[in-house]
């Protein structure tokens, strides 16, 4: 399997550390208000990642992944948080996780092997920064605090591609600040009062924003791990001084790949509160069915910005519909019937995940598949299993392929009426639909557009818009 490096900027042999086994980790939330649709959809690629590893069916044979992600519950944002509200910030951080957890449940999330938090690695933390101290690469200061010494790492910088002199421009010293150098960033910060402290040998304080990843990662991963996986805004500073801090600690690389996927906008614009277009997990689950999220996060390439429209999230609760659909169908062979074969549509499939994790050629792969289900059960064949061949699938993409259900009615008698005109059989509506709509597939295949027409129109007579679509056609009920 191929995976676009950050590092390097090419698609990279994922090519484990110890044979059969991957160790992945997974940048997670800072819990200090409730979770968005961006957390979501980062979750969704490193779950569907995690599931492809696992599978048997990948060309390794799968693999045994050891899955890390985190919460950082003490941080800067959680303290502010907690302050205007009132409320203790690791309280705050723990009411916030759990609600998360709830719904990462709800989105049909694998859980990570490990979830540390912050505020439970402070002796992992502190025994790193002293590590990086005693190698030169980091200083303490008379007021307790604690900074990485950047231009001690010649290399620093190689993760975001920009140079020590690129970096510096613009920067500056900040008032109370007292570091070496403007670029170095704290490991340990001194106590403030009403912050949570730890014990520390530079005194009480609590750890910088950077340091807990690296901790975390190599004490559950060891100091060199196959993968680390992240939101493209974390590839600087976060992710580079991850680097730094871990490699000027150990003198052995960090992380082999790094892989990063791109940002979220809500209908084109960059998500925010003061835009009032922020989209939380729960409203999001409130409104569309985690199917139809996954499907919609899944079909774009994960290194892109993905758009978060109404009208995306309703035609991925089609698509949905569709892949269930073939799912439901009831077959129709008698004893010794030709079976429907799925073998092209799951080799395609594989070799969509294999490249990059293309999960948008993936669902493509599965849509061919429900097509071929559909043709099949019409056509008296067995489809039994490629109807576990598409279940199979599914569970990689972490789709339970839970019908939605058609909100405006359509005319029973009429559709059915529509699909014995055009020798389909008829049975529940989305079903009769999607019959049909196949057998104006194979019409319009066969160059035999006057019997395609005359589906679309029929279709569009009882209230049914069809819009073709490089993955096949997409059907909605005019309300």
């Amino acid at each position: 399997m191929r995976l676009t490096d950050t590092m390097s900027g090419q698609a990279l042999e994922v090519e484990p550390l110890r044979a059969g086994h991957i160790g992945l980790y997974v940048c997670g939330v800072t819990p200090y208000s409730a979770s968005h649709i961006g957390h979501a959809m980062s979750a969704i690629v490193y779950d569907v990642l995690v599931r492809y590893l696992r599978w048997p069916g990948n060309r390794a044979g799968g693999y045994e992944v050891t899955y890390v992600s985190n919460y950082t519950d003490v941080d800067d944002k959680l303290i502010d948080r907690g302050a205007e509200l009132g409320i203790d910030p690791l309280a705050l951080a723990n009411a916030n996780i759990e609600q998360w957890e709830r719904e990462q449940a709800a989105l049909g999330l694998l859980p990570p092997d490990v979830r540390p938090r912050v505020s439970t690695e402070i002796p992992a933390i502190v025994a790193l920064i002293e590590r990086i101290i005693a190698h030169g690469h980091a200083y303490s200061t008379p007021a307790g605090n604690v900074y990485f010494r950047v231009q001690s790492k010649a290399d620093y910088g190689k993760l975001s591609h920009r140079s020590i002199e690129q970096l510096r421009t613009g920067t500056r010293f900040e008032p109370g600040e007292d570091k070496e150098f403007a670029l170095d960033f704290a490991l340990w910060k001194a106590m403030k009062p009403g912050e949570p402290h730890w014990t520390s040998p530079w005194g009480e304080g609590r750890p910088g924003w950077h340091i807990e990843c690296s901790a975390m990662s190599q004490r559950y991963l060891g100091d060199t791990f196959d993968i680390h996986g992240g939101g493209i805004d974390l590839v600087f500073p976060h992710h580079e001084n991850e680097v730094a801090q871990s490699e000027a600690a150990t003198g052995r690389p960090f992380a082999r790949l790094w892989v990063h996927n791109g940002m979220v906008l809500r209908d084109g614009e960059k998500m925010s509160k003061s835009l009032g277009n922020f989209v939380t997990v729960e409203d999001a689950l409130a409104r569309w069915s985690a199917d139809a999220i996954r499907v919609f996060a899944l079909s774009s390439q994960y290194r892109t910005p993905n758009n978060l429209t109404d009208d995306a999230l309703e035609a991925a609760g089609r698509a949905v519909d569709r892949l269930a659909t073939a799912l439901e169908a009831k077959s129709t062979a008698e004893r010794g019937a030709p079976s429907v074969d799925a073998s092209e549509a799951r080799a395609r499939f594989v070799e969509a995940m294999e490249d990059d994790l293309n999960t948008a050629q993936a669902l493509a792969a599965m849509f061919e598949l429900a097509r071929a289900i559909n043709r099949g059960r019409d056509e008296g064949m067995d489809i039994a299993a490629a109807q576990h061949a598409l279940y199979e699938l599914a569970w990689v993409l972490g789709l339970r392929l839970e019908r939605e259900s058609v909100t405006t009615a359509i005319d029973a008698t009429a559709l059915a009426e529509a699909a014995s005109r055009f020798g389909v059989a008829a049975g529940a509506e989305a079903e009769t639909v999607e019959a049909l709509l196949a057998r104006r597939a194979e019409a319009r295949a066969a160059r035999d557009f006057a019997t395609g027409d005359a589906i679309r129109a029929a279709l569009d007579g009882l209230g049914i818009e069809v819009k073709d679509t490089p993955q096949g056609a997409e059907w909605t009920v005019r309300g």
